[in-house]
């Protein structure tokens, strides 16, 4: 592998908590329905070790942190003082610019007290992800949620008070295609959820998954046609209320201030546009997955840590299950499954920067993806133009990447 062009991307930090009240049928992430107390200090001794195993591994002592993002399961069943304690040990460990660095928690509304989202954000968090999925009562039971539309209208509340003591941002976590939903439930869903005036919209489509009880037992989705129309009316609703789309089922809130030239940015998930650029990210805690490049050998590699809570808080077992190399073969799949997601461009000296191959190894793929009309680039040169997937492309997705499998 060329290594000459490899620069080192910036570096973000996941932690995953895996415990919830209750597995949602349709959910596939690494999550256990809670029979007990959770442990919460144990847990987070488990999650500093580890930490600390990685930057040892990774050498990463001298790399500053870009963001944390603490996923799950469902992180706000921990205590604020178990998120501070937990916050401030690992950013004891990194350099970071504490006014800029963005630390996500995600939260359901049927696991959140009044004065709850203060004292996360007392403990270090400046952006919030709520797990409303929907606004309806029927849907949410057919969802398998613990909370109602009530407790929905109020975590956003909450989130809208908890600016005040130091919160940036939140987002709602929107979902569309439910079981026997319409195109006016849909769009109800988006409307009630616009109101309430996030600043970033996770809007997106519901997926069967393997591994999920919705596998074994199917509900009825709605057709293509309604998903289409879903989508198309939904889009536009949300560029009619001033939310901009920046990644497949990501809208930022673009705000009105002139004087503010980054608030367009500054709306955007930071941690996950790291991701989609191919950034570097540790990941800890059950079944997290990480990803690290190492300029000085060219090698990319990625992390899987022990998925059981049993298992990974075994003091007596090592939290890393698995160790692999991404190789040449694979790098060109692996940068555009994440940079095709966003509606932004990209040039090709970013991915000889990001993979440390030669524009050679994706450039005949990206002609073809042109040919087909799935991309497009700013100049007859493509090597110094930008490429940008089209609107065909997001469409179909999923027919541009088969492109770049090898």
């Amino acid at each position: 592998m060329s290594t000459n062009l490899l620069t080192t991307p910036p570096l973000s930090l996941y932690i995953h908590i895996p415990w919830c009240v209750e597995k949602c049928p349709y959910c596939d992430f690494n999550s256990h329905a809670l029979k007990s107390k959770i442990p919460e200090l144990d847990y987070v001794q488990a999650l500093v070790g580890d930490l600390d195993d990685d930057i040892t591994r990774f050498n990463l002592e001298n790399r500053p942190l870009h963001s944390i993002f603490i996923g799950g399961g469902t992180p706000s069943l921990f205590s604020a003082q178990a998120i501070e304690s937990l916050l401030s040990q690992v950013l004891s460990r990194f350099e970071h610019n504490t006014a800029t660095i963005e630390i996500t928690l995600e939260a359901n509304p049927g696991t959140v007290e009044a004065d709850k989202f203060i004292g996360f954000v007392k403990a270090g968090i400046t952006r919030l992800s709520i797990g409303v999925q929907s606004f309806e009562s029927e849907k949410l039971i057919k969802l398998g949620r613990i909370h109602n539309v009530s407790q929905a209208q109020q975590a956003a509340q909450m989130a809208t008070d908890a600016k005040s003591v130091g919160l940036k941002s939140f987002n709602l976590d929107l979902m569309h295609g439910l079981p026997n939903q319409s195109i006016e439930n849909a769009l109800d869903d988006l409307k009630t959820a616009i109101s309430l005036k996030p600043d970033h919209l996770s809007w997106y489509q519901l997926t069967i998954e393997p591994n999920t009880a919705f596998h074994s037992k199917p509900p009825k989705l709605p057709q293509d046609e309604t998903l289409w129309s879903i989508q198309d009316q939904g889009f536009q609703l949300l560029s009619d209320a001033g939310y901009k789309q920046y990644e497949i089922s990501a809208f930022s809130l673009v705000s009105p201030e002139k004087d503010n030239i980054n608030s367009k940015q500054n709306k955007q998930c930071q941690h996950n546009l790291n991701y989609w650029r191919f950034g570097d990210y540790l990941g800890i805690g059950c079944g997290a997955h990480g990803k690290i490049t190492d300029i000085s050998t060219g090698l990319i590699q990625r992390t899987v840590k022990v998925k059981h809570p049993k298992g990974y808080l075994d003091p007596d077992r090592e939290p890393l299950d698995h160790l692999t190399t991404v190789t040449s073969d694979e790098l060109p799949f692996e940068y555009m499954m994440n940079q095709l997601r966003l509606f932004s461009s990209f040039t090709l000296a970013d991915y000889q920067q990001r993979t440390g191959l030669s524009a050679s190894s994706v450039l005949p793929t990206l002609q073809q993806a042109q040919n087909k009309k799935l991309m497009s680039c700013t100049k007859e040169l493509p090597t110094e133009g930008k490429w940008q997937v089209t609107s065909l492309g997001h469409r179909y997705l999923n027919d541009l990447l088969e492109l770049f499998l090898k």
